[in-house]
């Protein structure tokens, strides 16, 4: 974006990154040095490679309350734009003891809508044309049907904050803005081509990412938590020993690599630490205090690739008696060995289980992979781990290796261990023996996979029918969409015979059935969508909602994609 001689302004943002009863933080891209103020509170920017960022820390706040605010820097209102078809943007602080509501969703391939100076009918026409071809494609974009849809509805209503669990861009999928940044600055015949390569082509794909005006008026007023999966760097990240190999020999790797690793910092993970996580972190002194940060993100992405001790991207939030536990399912694999693997290294899983106990009255458990998936899905990970190890010899090893990178199997079931770990963790919360009472409900929620689903579990040391019920709720694409050639696959895996099949095959090579039972209870759905969970004292609901095309009419009438319910269901 150009500068403007007239001061500086936004890149990017607001985003309305934490709340709690009494502080909040806002999170802003801007092109050059400058002051960021909201609701009176001021921070200086800090620069990382060129690029310009403000993380404003607002306190002093009271709880349930709804503060309309705008962005000004030095001293010059940037936020809320004139010219805005969408409502002011208000922060609203938690109220601990009320309802609390949270949507979730991953997996989205976002791109930037036409140019708004771009008011030829002709060409506004064809854009939009263009715009639907590509929706047939992948259907209408579900976070951008939230924002039109929020923008319509009392506050009251709103979700209290929004869980991004996974693929918030795709570095290996860009869309038309990007594609042409990158060809700008570099050809794409050679390799990665039209996909990320640096930092640099990492803040535009977050620019395309968050600049759909809908996007951006949302992230502005529902507070976001964000983890990354492996699209946020590239397919299958951390699937095995042998991908991380194959990957660390390519030249254009280490350069992907890192800045997937300070973006992510700097779009994402930062606006997940709260006030009190802000003051204590010495990584976050440092960048404020570095004329340019750059080099400082640069040996953290080093040593978060190594697993170094001490660097944690997982999140602990409470919404007053609701729980949420974001766990990284990506960074902290252990993948180094056919024979030992884990989902999270020892290490993490600790605070994970420490971070179930606690006198809470719902728990919600974020891993950007799913934990319990079709049964024949399931036994088809678990008996490719077990081939991969050398099961059935070590001929056939290479060969499972390739059919996990081509299928992804590398969710939690291909990681037996950590899966067994998960059930027993299950089973701790659901018997009140994970260091605190047992919560009236534990939901697993996930993404990834493009299909959505919600799962009942049994748990085998579950003491009473009226005790602890678990879930796991699987919302995913927001915008994407499985190919028909996978949809096909699903069907004959999850099909009666084709888990028979799975079942057999995983026996004969010695692996273990599942501890727990689930089963899906609704779904499977194949459309794009988000999902909310309600909160209520000891009562819990949840509802999928699916995007519906934009209102029929004429090309440049045409309304906004919305959204419709799929499924809403009674948890507790």
């Amino acid at each position: 974006m150009a500068p403007d001689a007239g001061g500086p302004i936004l890149v990017l943002g607001p985003l309305l990154r934490y709340i709690g009863e009494t502080e909040a933080t806002f999170w802003v891209e801007t092109d050059r040095p400058c002051r960021v103020e909201v609701l009176g509170h001021a921070a200086g920017t800090f620069m990382v490679a060129g690029h310009h960022y403000g993380l404003v820390v607002v306190t002093g706040l009271r709880p349930g309350t709804e503060y309309p605010y705008q962005v000004a820097l030095d001293g010059t209102v940037r936020w809320p734009e004139p010219d805005s078809a969408f409502g002011p943007s208000v922060l609203r602080t938690l109220d601990a003891s009320g309802p609390q509501r949270l949507v979730f969703g991953s997996c989205r391939v976002a791109e930037l809508p036409p140019p708004r100076r771009d008011r030829a009918r002709r060409e506004h026409a064809r854009r939009r044309r263009a715009r639907r071809e590509r929706e047939r494609e992948r259907g209408p974009d579900a976070m951008v049907a939230l924002g039109h849809t929020l923008a319509g509805r009392p506050r009251e209503s709103w979700p209290h904050s929004m869980l991004l669990i996974g693929d918030q861009v795709y570095a290996d999928h860009v869309g038309p803005a990007t594609r042409r940044f990158i060809a700008s600055r570099r050809d794409p015949r050679d390799p990665p081509g039209h996909e990320v390569a640096d930092f640099e082509e990492y803040c535009a794909l977050y620019r395309e990412a968050w600049s759909e005006p809908a996007v951006r008026w949302l992230l502005s007023v529902i507070p976001t938590i964000m983890v990354f999966d492996d699209h946020d760097v590239h397919d299958d990240w951390n699937t095995s020993a042998t991908w991380r190999r194959q990957f660390q020999s390519t030249p254009w790797w280490q350069s992907r690599l890192s800045g997937a690793y300070l973006s992510y910092w700097i779009y994402q993970h930062l606006g997940n630490l709260s006030p009190a996580e802000l003051g204590t972190s010495d990584l976050w002194r440092r960048v404020q205090e570095a004329e340019d940060a750059d080099p400082v993100l640069r040996d953290l992405a080093a040593r978060a690739d190594a697993r170094a001790a001490g660097i944690r991207w997982s999140v602990r939030r409470d919404f007053g008696r609701v729980r949420v536990v974001v766990i990284d399912s990506r960074s902290r694999r252990v993948v180094d060995d056919d024979r030992h693997r884990l989902m999270v290294d020892e290490a993490e899983w600790e605070w994970v289980r420490q971070s179930g106990a606690g006198d809470f009255e719902h728990l919600v458990l974020a891993t950007s992979v799913p934990l319990l998936l079709p049964l024949g899905i399931h036994y088809l990970e678990a008996w490719n781990e077990a081939l991969c190890a050398g099961a059935w010899g070590s001929l056939l090893r290479p060969a499972a290796e390739r059919l996990r990178q081509v299928v992804d199997l590398e969710h939690w079931a291909a990681f037996g261990a950590s899966f067994s770990a998960f059930e027993t963790l299950l089973g701790d919360l659901a018997g009140g023996s994970g260091g605190g009472s047992a919560p009236a409900s534990v939901t697993v929620v996930s993404g990834d996979i493009h299909h959505n689903y919600l799962a009942a579990v049994e748990l085998p040391n579950k003491s009473r029918p009226d005790g602890t019920v678990v879930y796991q709720a699987v919302s995913s694409p927001m915008h994407n969409v499985m190919p028909d050639r996978l949809r096909l696959a699903h069907r004959l895996v999850t099909s009666r015979l084709g888990t028979l099949a799975t079942t057999a095959a995983a026996r004969l090579a010695g692996v273990r059935g599942p501890r727990a039972r689930w089963r899906i209870t609704d779904g499977p759905w194949f459309a794009n969508m988000i999902a909310e969970l309600s909160y209520d004292g000891p009562r819990a609901r949840i509802r999928f909602d699916r995007t519906v095309p934009e209102a029929s009419g004429p090309s440049d009438a045409a309304g906004p994609a919305g959204l419709e319910p799929a499924c809403e269901a009674v948890l507790t």
